[in-house]
């Protein structure tokens, strides 16, 4: 089965690199995708992102890097003949963020969305301090 991890993946993170590798030991071809608005002003140039992401995904044997220009995500699935998007979680409020999007993909176009959750090394910020 075929998997899309798309993202801006500016830049590449060691999140994205972990959620990477995991979802290529689940997945028979993981298409990692640069996802461009051409509205949005970006910190690094397309080119350089998918560089990156090349760089990352050395070793991964059944990873392929692309960037996908204006459209839905759907658009691109449809075209690439995927159906599944992986996308890595941290938190809840990323849940709260990618629930609605999951639900339109799949009424859109079939496309199911399978969430990795973050390991811990990566959080999205310091841990609460303990109560005292």
């Amino acid at each position: 089965m075929r998997a899309l991890f798309p993202g801006s993946f500016d830049p590449i993170t060691p999140g994205h690199q972990d959620v990477l590798r995991r979802a290529a030991l689940l997945f028979d071809e993981v298409v990692v995708c640069v996802m461009f608005n051409p509205n949005k002003t970006g910190r690094f140039p397309v080119a350089e992102r998918l560089d990156r992401l090349r760089a990352a995904a050395v070793g991964l044997g059944n990873v392929t890097v692309d960037s996908h220009t204006g459209g839905l995500l759907v658009d691109y699935c449809r075209r690439a003949g995927i159906d599944v998007v992986v996308r890595g979680v941290r938190n809840v409020a990323d849940l709260d963020y990618e629930m609605p999007m999951a639900r339109m993909n799949r009424e859109l176009a079939g496309v199911e969305t399978f969430f990795i959750a973050a390991d811990p090394p990566w959080p999205t910020s310091p841990p609460p301090s303990s109560p005292r």
